[in-house]
């Protein structure tokens, strides 16, 4: 199946508005902020992670960093918008 020049046009403006909307859905100092008070070090923020938070997570905060028992972990700090707290997902 063949397509046009406007499917292709509006397929990349449509990843276009999702790149540039998501890019707002991060909150790195907040994220880290929450990992050293879990006892993580040498944090790494690693942008949006668009896959590993829950539906109703607006944040998704990639990271990298040396976990409480000294191993290196990777993961992603995810936020609600308001009342929901930050919840820590190990890969």
């Amino acid at each position: 199946m063949k397509t046009n020049n406007f499917e292709k046009k509006s397929l990349i403006g449509l990843s276009l508005l999702t790149a540039v909307l998501c890019a707002g859905c991060t909150q790195p100092e907040h994220a880290k902020n929450v990992l050293e008070k879990q006892g993580y070090n040498n944090i790494q923020m690693q942008g949006y992670d668009f896959f590993n938070c829950a539906k109703g997570d607006w944040y998704h905060d990639k990271f990298i960093a040396t976990g409480p028992t000294g191993q290196n972990v990777s993961g992603v700090v995810c936020a609600g918008l308001f009342f929901k707290g930050s919840t820590t997902r190990l890969d």
